[in-house]
């Protein structure tokens, strides 16, 4: 064996017997590796001991199923774009050397293999095959495995091999490294049984994996133009400071004074030698976005369609170094849902909750009746998410047939059903991606169509109807129900693991029969809303309309009351809404009573709309005030507390008494 200082890892292997008497040894702790063991396996050895990996393995373990490999491939396919044409003249070359080619990603999953078919039977007995993991960890010391673990070309041979059953083997592999950041992004392999040996193999998966790199390079070097001329109209006027990130997340193009300003927000971010931020890549996760970095600084590049980059445009020095400072809070969630218009306090904590859970990613169930403003809310949370500049797709699961929802939700390709649209359809799944999907009316949805978006939520892959192949899709979901999901479960109509799928947090949004007090906010609201919209003057409204309004039961809730509005202006005479202007289901309703007891310091008509709210509540609940609390929406000690603000509690406690005293 020759050896050097420093290169004794590629020197030529010792002796098969020395070092099979060296394995021996190690496993039975008698003592260290002699000089028979080189560096590099000794290495490996060790952590493969670390990992307890059985060195009486005889395989890898079975291949992935071709579903699973398939979307592998899909992942990996600029990978496997760039290498196909090398790895189609492995098939030639390698054809009469009892040797195979194998490309395999940074989990040493095997994507393709070329060369002697005759080899291709041995190589299956030990599972050397596409679909296969050949990481260190699970079948312990072998070129693969090794060469990612340690980043550098490995030739393994024979019983440097840490488990028995490869011991047979010889193989050599060198890692294939991004052109741009040197990211390793796969490794390429030729293995043969041990009487195949040629140092000479090691040179050629180098080469290999030049040529491969050689290939990205160029392919990069397109992608990185096309990038530049879309984002060219950014530095046209040159006023934004502004960071430009290919689909890696690396960027590739500042201008101004750009590292001046990410100094100043404490970015970890030097320009002179750019690294890559793996949340800024087209498939990253916005999520884990560094803690300077604010998701409304970011804007896709999109090019026919297709996002491509993603730019960067930092805020004027003076305003980061405001944002700078800890004792500026960020923006509060919560203004996402601007166009929420409430003074309830059960909405209110809705809206508070669900600005606090729009910061993360997790799935939201939002539960209330038709109308009550769900998709008003889901839009909220979009907004308010770390996704926001992503898309907002809406779809509602009701009213549609089992076949159109597929469709609608999936897509299709070219020709996949009769009636197709030619071209095929993006699902709203996939036009999802990056942004927000909401569901609307989920608990319809057909019981065999659940468990495909069961898969995707699981998978984050996609299949269009017609389609093999999958699609890597990432997007926050939202859903929202009118139903009873558990109950749905519990009769079988809803999927269990679904639900707990969709479920995962939950907020319940009141209907508007029980808050009031939100009626004369909304039609002001509405009026003006409509009023600007038709080009009319801001009616005022009689003191009549209102107490009918607020008196009405709206089963069609918010959704009812802004039609309501839009009638009543447009029949109006323009100066005032009378109660002629009402609809016809509110011709015969009789004038709301005065409520026997006016607050003693809220004179005004929301509150004395919400006092006779509660004490109708209590009532209905039989004096019970923690069920009371509940239907309200309202913590117990708040009901309290407004009970006494609006002099309540003695009249409550003393009825409470005579139902007590009566039973």
């Amino acid at each position: 064996m020759t050896e050097t200082h420093d290169g004794q890892r590629f020197s030529e292997p010792g002796n098969d017997s020395a070092v099979m008497n060296a394995w021996e040894r190690f496993l039975d702790g008698s003592g260290r590796p002699d000089d028979a063991l080189r560096s590099l396996v000794e290495g490996s050895w060790r952590r493969c001991r670390d990992h307890n990996v059985d060195p009486d393995k005889r395989s890898a373990p079975p291949p992935l199923t071709e579903s699973r490999l398939e979307s592998l491939r899909h992942t990996h396919a600029e990978l496997l774009e760039a290498s196909a044409p090398i790895m189609a003249c492995a098939r030639d070359f390698l054809a009469e050397t009892g040797t195979v080619m194998a490309l395999a990603d940074t989990q040493s999953t095997i994507l393709s293999m070329e060369g002697d078919t005759r080899t291709v039977g041995a190589a299956e007995n030990i599972h050397l095959l596409p679909g296969v993991s050949w990481t260190e960890r699970i079948c312990g010391t072998n070129a693969i495995g090794t060469a990612l673990a340690v980043g550098e070309p490995v030739q393994i041979h024979s019983a440097e091999h840490y488990c028995a059953g490869i011991k047979r083997w010889t193989c050599s592999a060198m890692v294939i490294r991004h052109p741009i950041d040197g990211e390793i992004l796969g490794v390429v392999d030729v293995s043969g049984l041990s009487e195949t040996y040629n140092r000479q193999s090691l040179a050629l998966v180098v080469t290999t994996a030049n040529r491969i790199e050689s290939r990205l390079k160029m392919r990069e070097t397109e992608l990185r133009l096309r990038l530049l001329e879309t984002a060219l109209p950014y530095w046209s006027s040159g006023t934004d400071t502004v960071v430009l990130f290919d689909r890696r997340g690396f960027p590739v193009k500042a201008n101004n004074h750009a590292q001046a300003v990410l100094t100043s927000l404490g970015a970890d971010l030097d320009l002179a030698q750019p690294r890559r931020i793996p949340a800024l890549a087209i498939d990253g996760d916005p999520a884990e976005l560094p803690p300077w970095l604010r998701p409304d600084w970011l804007a896709p590049v999109e090019a026919q369609g297709e996002r491509i980059g993603t730019l960067l445009i930092l805020p004027l020095p003076s305003l980061a170094r405001v944002r700078k400072q800890p004792d500026q809070p960020r923006e509060a969630p919560a203004a996402g849902f601007a166009n929420i218009v409430t003074g309830d306090r059960g909405l209110q904590t809705a809206v508070r909750k669900a600005g606090q859970l729009a910061r993360s990613k997790v799935p939201v169930l939002l539960l209330g009746e038709t109308g009550v403003g769900k998709e008003e809310f889901a839009q909220g949370i979009h907004r308010a998410s770390p996704v926001g500049d992503g898309p907002f797709v809406p779809l509602n699961c009701g009213g549609l047939s089992r076949e159109l929802l597929a469709s609608e939700l999936f897509g299709y390709v070219d020709g996949a059903f009769t009636g197709a649209r030619r071209g095929g359809l993006i699902g709203k799944i996939e036009a999802a991606n990056g942004g927000t999907l909401f569901l609307d009316e989920i608990g319809e949805m057909p019981m065999d169509l659940q468990p495909h978006l069961l898969r995707v939520l699981e998978h984050g892959e996609i299949y269009r109807l017609g389609e093999n192949a999958p699609r890597k899709t990432n997007f926050r979901l939202v859903a929202a129900t009118n139903r009873d999901l558990r109950q749905e479960v519990a009769d079988g109509r809803f999927r269990m693991d679904l639900y707990y799928r969709v479920a995962v947090t939950s907020i319940r949004i009141p209907a508007l029969r029980d808050r009031p007090g939100d009626v004369p906010r909304l039609v002001d609201h509405f009026l003006a809303h409509f009023a600007e919209r038709h080009g009319l003057p801001v009616p005022s409204v009689d003191e009549a309309v209102l107490a009918r309004l607020a008196s009405y039961e709206w089963p069609g809730n918010v959704r009812e009351l802004r039609n309501v509005v839009e009638s009543m202006l447009l029949v109006s005479d323009g100066e005032h809404l009378t109660v002629d202007t009402l609809p016809p289901e509110f011709e015969d309703m009789p004038m709301p009573t005065q409520p026997a007891v006016t607050p003693l310091n809220s004179p005004g008509r929301i509150t004395d709309m919400e006092a006779e709210l509660i004490r109708r509540t209590i009532a209905d609940t039989g004096g019970n005030l923690t069920r009371a609390a509940r239907q309200l929406a309202i913590a117990k000690s708040t009901l309290y507390q407004k009970l006494r603000d609006y002099g309540l509690y003695d009249e409550v406690m003393q009825q409470r008494g005579q139902r007590l005293s009566a039973r």
